[in-house]
């Protein structure tokens, strides 16, 4: 199958003055317009052909028209201002059969519910909203092919942050230990409208394809609070909220004296399966 001939539209511009699409700041938006920049973006995600797409926040739909250019079977945008909804039913007609927008808070909804097999999540996110949907994501990753995620330049040099450094921790151990991550590509405030105090990044995640089920990856999240909630102590003062500090440690084959941001995704893989273990 190959991307659909584009139909004329009216330029993003001209759907935000219809619409009233002023940008809000409570909802973290910060539109893309460039069609250039968001075909990238959608052409970073990867074979797009019989696959099926999550789109969170697409405020006017800039990424949403490159998605929609793509091979992709369906893209399902979600949209929590009413504005973007009434804006996105116009694209859906231009594209007919192909985008489905839900009005509704990405939190409250499950990407393996709302798309068929093999699904892609691909994203200019909500700055407020970024990091907790993509730990619930990362909950998901056995079902997602691939995730295409913008955020924060400081978020996303976090997830990619290799240990011993000072942006690595929770996020990052928790995003490496199930994917492979990727910093794609970094974007200028002035690539937005209106352009945020910062620059933003994409990551690119492709999970990896062992599951650790849901049981080990909510010990991962209780071994990565604990250890990162207190950065500055050893591991053994860190974790003893976990119990038997000392001996989750030495059942690990860690020391006890070492601090969470040295630890590298395979000591906290093994530390977690401890913790588990012990219930």
């Amino acid at each position: 199958m190959s991307a659909p001939a584009t139909p004329a539209l009216p330029s993003l511009r001209e759907t935000i003055a219809r619409h009233g699409l002023e940008a809000r700041k409570s909802l973290g938006q910060h539109f893309l317009l460039d069609p250039a920049l968001c075909a990238r973006i959608a052409s970073a995600a990867g074979p797009m052909e019989g696959r099926q797409v999550l789109e969170v926040g697409p405020g006017p739909g800039g990424l949403t028209r490159a998605l929609l250019d793509t091979a992709a079977e369906k893209v399902v945008a979600v949209e929590l201002d009413r504005r973007a909804v009434a804006a996105l039913a116009e694209l859906g007609a231009a594209y007919p059969g192909r985008l489905q927008v839900i009005e509704g808070d990405a939190l409250r909804l499950d990407p393996v519910v709302l798309l068929a097999p093999p699904r892609k999540v691909v994203a200019n996110l909500p700055y407020n909203v970024g990091t907790p949907l993509l730990v619930g994501w990362l909950r998901r990753a056995a079902a997602l092919e691939s995730m295409t995620l913008m955020f924060q330049q400081e978020v996303a040099e976090r997830i990619t942050a290799a240990p011993d450094t000072e942006a690595y921790g929770r996020l990052g151990v928790l995003a490496q230990w199930r994917c492979r991550c990727t910093l794609l590509l970094s974007l200028p405030p002035g690539a937005f409208s209106p352009p945020p105090k910062v620059w933003s990044a994409v990551v690119g995640f492709v999970p990896y394809e062992q599951d650790p089920g849901p049981a080990l990856f909510a010990a991962m999240e209780r071994l990565t609070a604990a250890a990162f909630g207190q950065r500055r102590k050893m591991l053994r003062g860190a974790l003893k909220s976990l119990g038997d500090a000392d001996e989750l440690l030495s059942a690990a084959g860690i020391a006890g004296d070492r601090r969470a941001e040295t630890l590298s995704i395979a000591e906290f893989d093994r530390l977690a399966r401890v913790l588990l273990t012990r219930g």
